[in-house]
């Protein structure tokens, strides 16, 4: 609809604030969700190299826009506590090793799934890049 109506594609910081209003728009229904958003905006002449952008939302839709990491959950403690321990300075910048940002952000989330009881099976891990998107599933502790 927006590429329609816009004439050209929707830049992260605009699906954001997208949902954003659609979560406060309907803050006492059904949308008890907190949504991470996460994508690499289109190089422009003004912004030759763009950097990735991530966000955050509560269940009323308030953005969090951090440098560094973002996450959301039944185990949004437990992973603050292990991604400061794991996270390393322009990780999502470095583009010539996926395989580090992934090892990372797994790890981040199996060892926070361990340590809350509420947390579930597994999770899905998407690594954004420039050409492709690599989807890899990880299997928690199925208890």
């Amino acid at each position: 609809m927006y590429r329609m109506k816009e004439e050209r594609e929707i830049t992260p910081e605009t699906f954001t604030h997208l949902v954003s209003s659609t979560l406060y728009e309907k803050r006492f229904g059904p949308y008890f969700i907190e949504p991470v958003v996460a994508g690499l905006p289109d190089a422009t002449p003004l912004n030759p190299n763009p950097k990735p952008f991530i966000s955050t939302m509560d269940t009323i839709g308030c953005i969090t826009t951090p440098k560094d990491f973002a996450v959301a959950g039944t185990a949004t403690d437990k992973l603050y506590g292990v991604a400061e321990g794991l996270w390393e300075p322009d990780l999502i910048v470095c583009e010539q090793e996926p395989e580090d940002l992934f090892e990372t952000i797994s790890q981040t989330i199996l060892n926070a799934m361990d340590r809350d009881a509420l947390s579930g099976w597994g999770a899905v891990v998407h690594v954004i890049s420039k050409d492709k998107v690599v989807t890899r599933y990880l299997r928690g502790r199925m208890d």
